[in-house]
């Protein structure tokens, strides 16, 4: 499994129907998270909360904070 980091990789594998599962940091910024938490229920898609975007940046292995992160299979 492989990360697409950023709002909007998220939001494309989210609509490709490529994500497994969505982290989501909960200090990033309320309109996005808003949007990509209801694109998730919407498709059926876990969530998984990380308490900081420089947590989830570490999490996905890069060098700067993360807001949103989608988990997706290798080679997509």
């Amino acid at each position: 499994m492989q990360f697409k980091v950023g709002a909007k990789q998220t939001t494309k594998m989210l609509e490709q129907h490529k994500a497994v599962e969505v982290y989501i940091a909960r200090d990033a910024d309320p309109r996005m998270k808003e949007k990509i938490v209801h694109l998730c229920e919407r498709l059926g898609v876990p969530i998984r909360w990380v308490d900081t975007m420089e947590s989830l940046g570490e999490t996905c292995g890069i060098d700067v904070g993360a807001a949103t992160a989608a988990l997706v299979p290798d080679g997509e």
